[in-house]
């Protein structure tokens, strides 16, 4: 596992501390390498939202919140359905093998969060990559990715992995059925409705 991989573990498995700097040197020595793959992996964390600015030149983990999940599944629910919209009449029998490879390791009890996470986006950017628009497509793995972090709370309090791996079964059906209009229908409602239920929950946590 590379260090970016293994601080994000971390983050999500709370083993880091947020709200507060994390030094290079910490870090460092607890991942067992230089301050140089350390504060490259830091750069590359702080682009894709799992760390913020802290004064001058620190970082820190920011808290989850209502609001940035919100944006990210609403953002995700036009752009996502705006490129598979694209892409449906381009998906091919290789495009959907490829699909049905990522939720076979999605089923494996071994795979970490972050993999999930990783998995996920594979698996969806298999269905949009046919529609070749790079430059959406690297928009919307952007926000993936940032979405990556509420993971901890999907797959853990919330046991919305059976209903999201069934969403995707059902997905690649209407794909071979060639239904787009279901198909279309689905996806809104496969990202919305898992962030209506993990905004909610984050409402509740924060007026708790």
């Amino acid at each position: 596992m590379d260090i970016i991989q293994s601080i994000k573990e971390d983050i999500l498995n709370n083993h880091l501390p947020r709200g507060i700097p994390l030094r290079q040197a910490y870090l460092s020595t607890r991942y067992g390498v230089s301050r140089i793959p350390i504060r490259d992996a830091l750069q590359a964390l702080k682009s894709e939202g799992w760390l913020v600015l802290h004064g001058k030149a620190g970082v820190m983990i920011p808290d989850l919140n209502w609001q940035e999940a919100e944006d990210l599944y609403l953002m995700r629910a036009e752009l996502e359905c705006l490129l598979f919209e694209m892409a449906f009449e381009c998906i091919h029998d290789k495009d959907v093998a490829k699909a049905r490879l990522f939720l076979l390791e999605l089923d494996q009890e071994y795979v970490s969060l972050v993999s999930r996470g990783e998995l996920n986006w594979c698996f969806h950017s298999a269905l949009y990559m046919p529609a070749n628009r790079p430059t959406l497509l690297r928009v919307v793995e952007g926000l993936n990715k940032q979405a990556v972090r509420y993971l901890g709370f999907q797959f853990g309090p919330l046991g919305y992995q059976a209903k999201s791996q069934d969403q995707h079964e059902e997905l690649i059906a209407l794909i071979e059925a060639r239904d787009k209009n279901a198909a279309l229908i689905l996806l809104r409602q496969h990202i919305e409705k898992a962030g209506v239920l993990l905004t909610g929950y984050l409402k509740k946590l924060a007026s708790g």
